[in-house]
């Protein structure tokens, strides 16, 4: 008996082995197509610290997953039995190589052990059981867009939770076998186990002996087979969603834009070969290893999908799908990929129509939905929810790029935007003169910078082209110039000498007029000695602390609502005047989510007296876009419902008497929103929109209540 069973574990595990093997060595060569991008692997050099801290709060503490508490701690007790099972695999295989009544000392006769094993087999079976209700409850059948399951491989999921089960049930019944049968080291300790094993009293040795190998193999073969799917299924992530973890971007939120690179370098673009260099991603093999290994790591969960704004208005954008998409295409062009040029040549044009090989990666029906890609508003929800680290939005940028800077293909409105950045620095075509007709409307002095800061001078105010050139945003601008000015603290403008960040032009894709305007305002801030800055716009904020770095600028950049509810708390800002309202705020996603600031603008409403604030539904990491990020500012919103009317609509639910918020473009964004519901009779005369600061200097000057704002 021994010996069929040692045959016969042995010769499935080859034949399982052999197969899994295959398909990574397959994988493996699939990645290794991609194009490099050795700063990946460098970081991990340089910050091993912080490779362990992702591996011990993302994977193995779980942390984005346990964000959605009921399945995040399902999940949890699946991933932790996957690791302490492997534990009675081992005595499984100590049992078919050496006999059934074999076992290594301690590890496998220590009685906690055995609690351990049976304890997070429990658990783990509890898991199933609720992952089955949620799959269920959420079925795409049943919810279609509001499941976040749309656009999964259910039946898969279904496959895996099976096969799980099976590792569960085959575990207890070889061990109930194992106790009846006199092997089990653990004794009571190992509680199910041994529980297990009652049915099996009373029959003969040799009966046992048969049962006990007969669950042994099924308990191995098991693993096996489920060994075999996930490695040829979406639940690959077991293996590679560490190293994925591993290779991650690093910044504090967000953070920049990647900048453009190809062959592993950033792209220069006075030396730059179209015809040899990559200009974004144009076709699937442009993409970085790291790239595919996004693709290959999603677990088509949907939390992305949930959150992103665009699929919750109706638009056909799914951060998921986007990935699924482009891993599918990868997955069904990768042998033409890893074949050499001589094996190419022997592709007939059938096979190479299955493999897709002249498939254009984006189009009307490419791999990706031109639709798809222009409703992206960069607000990072998707990256934020993905428990495997995917990053979308560089995925989705880097499509765009090729898109504008090769094809020239890119909504049609944008291209207005783009003329003005080039021609005026800003991306309403105004002159450079008004940037500074704000100033004249304040009754104090501001400084502005002529050849150099003037002496004394603690912060550059980047008032940016909004706060400059957009009458609600310029509001923003007064208020938080009279703050400082009150509070003491020295500050001076550019005026003329400023030029848009150019952000719009990069979230657009045109990464050449970035370069171009980030350029000049670099060697501007440098020209005249700026080192620390503070700005009111959080694209602003965003660009010059965490892009401009990549092009020479290295500065101290602050948000407007950092340095302000820092002054209040030193007490050099003193609201005095109750502002009896109830406020609601909304995130800026490039404050928020890209920065992680969420304190400080509370905190300073906090500090308010009369203030009532209540948060929306969806706030701070969760919170819901106004829909002007990835520069859909300046593109037409035509399909679905408009995101900025959609956040208003969850603002309302609040009852509030002000929404606030901390950026100029949800100022423009929430405030156009609330014009129409007002239109509409569904939202108070009175309610407006401000930024915090307008709220601070309203309580520190004891200014009237609003008056009624009529709609625009």
């Amino acid at each position: 008996m021994f010996l069929a069973t040692l045959l016969i574990g042995l010769a499935g595990t080859a034949v399982a082995l052999a197969l899994a093997g295959k398909r990574v060595l397959f994988l493996w060569k699939l990645f290794k197509s991609g194009q490099p991008d050795p700063e990946r692997v460098l970081q991990v050099k340089r910050d091993p610290k912080g490779d362990v801290e992702g591996q011990v709060t993302e994977v193995l503490g779980q942390r984005k997953l346990l964000k959605w508490t009921v399945a995040g701690l399902a999940h949890a007790a699946v991933m932790w039995a996957f690791f302490l099972l492997a534990t009675v695999y081992l005595e499984a295989g100590v049992a078919l190589l050496f006999g059934l009544d074999k076992h290594i000392p301690f590890l496998q006769t220590w009685g906690p052990i055995g609690f351990v094993q049976d304890t997070i087999a429990l658990l783990c079976a509890l898991g199933l059981i609720v992952f089955a209700i949620i799959r269920f409850k959420d079925s795409p059948k049943r919810l279609d867009r509001k499941s976040r399951f749309k656009g999964s491989h259910t039946g898969g999921a279904w496959v895996i939770l099976f096969m799980i089960f099976n590792v569960v049930w085959t575990m207890f019944f070889f061990r109930g076998v194992e106790r009846a049968n006199g092997n089990l080291a653990y004794g009571k300790a190992a509680y199910f186990s041994y529980l297990s094993g009652t049915p099996f009293e009373g029959l003969s040795h040799h009966t046992l002996e048969i049962l006990e190998s007969v669950g042994l193999l099924a308990h191995i073969g098991v693993a096996l087979v489920f060994l075999v799917i996930v490695v040829n299924s979406k639940h690959l992530h077991i293996f590679i969603a560490p190293l994925n973890v591993m290779f991650k971007r690093r910044p504090n939120g967000l953070g920049a834009a990647q900048p453009m690179m190809s062959k592993g370098k950033p792209l220069d673009f006075e030396e730059a070969d179209p015809d040899e260099d990559t200009f974004g991603r144009g076709k699937i093999e442009d993409f970085t290893w790291k790239g595919l290994l996004d693709m290959a790591t999603c677990t088509e969960c949907g939390r992305c999908q949930s959150q992103c704004p665009a699929w919750n208005t109706g638009k056909p954008l799914s951060p998921k799908m986007v990935i699924l998409e482009l891993r599918d295409h990868a997955f069904a062009k990768a042998p033409y990929l890893i074949a050499s040029e001589e094996e190419r040549e022997k592709f007939t044009d059938e096979q190479k129509l299955e493999m897709q090989v002249d498939k254009e990666l984006v189009g009307e029906n490419g791999v990706i939905h031109p639709d798809v890609l222009w409703s992206c508003t960069n607000c990072g929800a998707c990256v934020e929810q993905c428990p495997v680290d995917i990053e979308h939005i560089d995925h989705i940028l880097d499509m765009r790029r090729f898109q504008v800077m090769i094809e020239s293909s890119f909504p049609s409105e944008a291209g207005v935007m783009l003329k003005n950045l080039e021609n005026k620095g800003n991306p309403w075509g105004m002159s450079e003169s008004k940037r500074l007709e704000w100033v004249e409307e304040v009754d104090f002095e501001v400084p502005v910078v002529e050849d150099s800061l003037p002496e004394g001078t603690e912060y550059l105010f980047w008032v940016g082209c909004a706060g400059a050139l957009e009458d609600r945003a310029k509001k923003t601008t007064k208020a938080v110039a009279e703050l400082l000015h009150i509070a003491g603290v020295k500050f001076a403008v550019l005026g003329g000498m400023e030029a848009c960040t150019g952000d719009p032009a990069r979230r657009l894709g045109m990464e050449f007029v970035f370069q171009m305007l980030g350029q000049q305002n670099v060697e501007t801030l440098n020209e005249v000695g700026a080192k620390k800055i503070v700005a009111t716009c959080p694209h602003c904020f965003n660009t010059l602390a965490n892009e401009y770095p990549q092009i020479g600028g290295e500065y101290e950049v602050v948000h407007h609502t950092q340095l302000l509810a820092h002054l209040v708390e030193e007490g050099k800002l003193t609201p005095v005047t109750p502002i009896e309202e109830n406020i609601t705020y909304h995130d800026p996603c490039f404050l928020g989510r890209h920065n992680k600031v969420y304190k400080q603008p509370r905190d300073i409403m906090a500090t308010v007296p009369g203030v009532k604030t209540q948060e929306m539904h969806r706030h701070k990491d969760r919170g819901f876009c106004c829909g002007a990020g990835g520069a859909r500012m300046w593109m037409e919103e035509r399909i679905g419902k408009r995101i900025n009317t959609e956040r208003v609509d969850e603002a309302l639910e609040t009852n509030p008497d002000t929404v606030s918020t901390a950026c100029p473009f949800c100022l423009v964004m929430l405030g156009d929103a609330i014009n129409e519901k007002k239109n509409e009779g569904a939202a108070k005369e009175t309610l407006e929109v401000v930024d915090v600061s307008q709220l601070l200097i309203r309580s520190v000057k004891g200014e009237a209540p609003k008056e009624p704002v009529a709609a625009e």
